[in-house]
């Protein structure tokens, strides 16, 4: 740790009377890391979707980001209990990727950038701790040095304890335009901090490089601070984030093993980061420069840079041939993809899209899933494969009055209780044993054996064995959509 002795917040001239100074009690508990789960990384498309977005998804190292920035936030004493703000339709994603880790869960209804979900956060926490010290961490980033960032998180939390809110800012590598920029200021006393003089937007390539010259840094989104002064700035900079905040908190229900924020009271907080809200305005702002490697992996390109490279400086993954080809991304876990003749390229392939496109450009995949959405492409969104608590379904082929499925179920899952208004539906098991639930009736139903659906029955499917269910749903009707689902019972909570 490079603190070495406490000081004293002074607000920067001519701010002392409309600041009101933070409360003297310090909090020497372990720091509170809170980590966010809402991004929808439409940059990695076709990889990451809304269903699944990219901190959900192993793409570099040893399982997904979030998994990974959990990991580093356990198993040290610097840190206390983890809370994760995660989207209400990734709850289940969050179950199968905790792996027996144990944290707090709070479900946001709809997004609302970062503001709110920090302004959620430090309120939920400042009802046991007013002045506990929270770490808020992107899911989706990646760090090479673990001890080094808990050195650097212990340093920020010292200095935020006496008031100020720090954030974590990382040497530039190359003129980057796709990050915002932080222009230190004053040196902090003895803690190899700076005071914020401001942040700038996404820059030019020149404005970047002349940026880099003059010594500012990368703004990660990393911010450490205590929960009664961030609460305090939020009262005087975005009140309605903060009463909205509020409100989504004290009317939050609790289901199961999550907190789910009130879903009207959340709706009224402005949809913005915490960068506008509250680090712009903030006499308070403070910079540590990290001294450990990051990226926030924010594009296929972003993400070749933090890959493994062959001799040919190729990134390459799954089923991918090239030949004649340099300093590329290909990935395709699906299919035979051969590249041939061309550098510095961007290839991805999934079973229902194909990305192609220049490292260079690679951030422009954002306005293009943008696009996708205004023409109504549900590939803009939704994967093939869509998870569920009982495990996962595929579809394989869908048209006029009817679509085909591939179900599998996991050991001890049940799908809910339920009927379909506008289709019936044949099941034929090719793997396991379902236990088949149809009105009053239950059977069981092996490999190589089928069973009807009549429209309008009430039916259930449950895997009862020890191995994996897989089976083939063929859907007939007037209407297939995922919609057509009433349900009457369900062991995980749905609605």
């Amino acid at each position: 740790m490079n603190f070495v002795a406490p000081i004293t917040f002074a607000p920067p001239p001519g701010t002392e009377q409309r600041e009101r100074a933070p409360s003297a009690k310090r909090s020497n508990a372990p720091v509170t890391p809170v980590v966010l789960c809402g991004g929808a990384g439409a940059r990695l498309w076709p990889a990451s979707r809304t269903s699944r977005p990219k901190q959900f998804i192993s793409f570099v190292g040893d399982g997904s980001t979030f998994q990974s920035a959990l990991r580093r936030v356990t198993h040290s004493p610097l840190f206390g209990r983890p809370l994760v703000l995660a989207s209400d339709e990734h709850r289940f994603l969050l179950a199968e990727q905790l792996a027996g880790i144990s944290v707090d869960i709070m479900l946001e209804p709809m997004r609302r950038d970062s503001a709110a979900a920090i302004a959620a956060a430090a309120v939920h926490i400042a009802r046991q701790d007013p002045t506990a010290v929270l770490l808020t961490l992107a899911a989706d980033h990646v760090i090479d040095d673990e001890a080094a960032f808990r050195d650097c998180v212990d340093t920020a939390a010292e200095i935020a304890r006496d008031g100020y809110i720090m954030t974590i800012g990382m040497a530039p590598t190359e003129p980057a335009t796709g990050f915002g920029y932080i222009k230190p200021g004053r040196q902090i006393e003895n803690t190899g901090a700076f005071a914020i003089d401001c942040f700038v937007e996404k820059p030019d390539a020149a404005l970047a490089q002349d940026y880099i010259g003059r010594g500012y840094l990368w703004n990660s989104g990393n911010f450490v601070f205590r929960a009664d002064v961030m609460i305090a700035e939020l009262e005087r900079f975005a009140p309605q984030i903060l009463a909205a905040a509020r409100a989504a908190v004290e009317r939050g229900q609790l289901d199961r093993d999550c907190v789910r924020l009130d879903a009207d009271a959340f709706r009224g907080a402005p949809a913005t980061s915490i960068d506008y809200a509250v680090m712009e305005r903030t006499a308070r702002a403070a910079v540590l420069p990290a001294r450990y490697a990051w990226s926030d992996i924010g594009s296929w390109g972003a993400l070749w840079d933090a890959s493994p490279h062959d001799e040919n400086g190729n990134a390459l993954h799954g089923d991918v041939e090239t030949a004649g080809t340099r300093n590329s991304f290909v990935q395709s876990e699906h299919m035979l993809t051969a590249v041939v003749g061309v550098d510095d390229v961007i290839v991805v392939a999934e079973p229902d899209a194909v990305l192609v496109t220049t490292r260079s450009r690679s951030a422009e995949v954002k306005g293009l899933v943008a696009s996708l959405r205004k023409k109504g492409r549900v590939e803009a969104d939704e994967h093939l494969r869509t998870s569920r608590p009982w495990g996962w379904y595929q579809r394989i082929d869908i048209g006029a009055r009817f679509q085909v499925k591939r179900i599998n179920v996991k050991p001890g899952g049940r799908l809910s209780l339920q009927k379909h208004f506008h289709r019936a539906e044949h099941w034929v098991v090719v793997q396991g044993t379902a236990e088949v639930q149809v009105d009053e009736r239950v059977t069981i139903v092996s490999e190589n054996e089928a069973v009807y659906l009549p429209m309008g029955c009430v039916h259930r499917l449950t895997n009862p064995g020890k191995i994996p269910l897989e089976l083939i749903e063929v859907q007939i009707g007037s209407y297939t959509g995922e919609d057509d689902i009433v349900r009457l019972d369900d062991v995980y909570g749905r609605r």
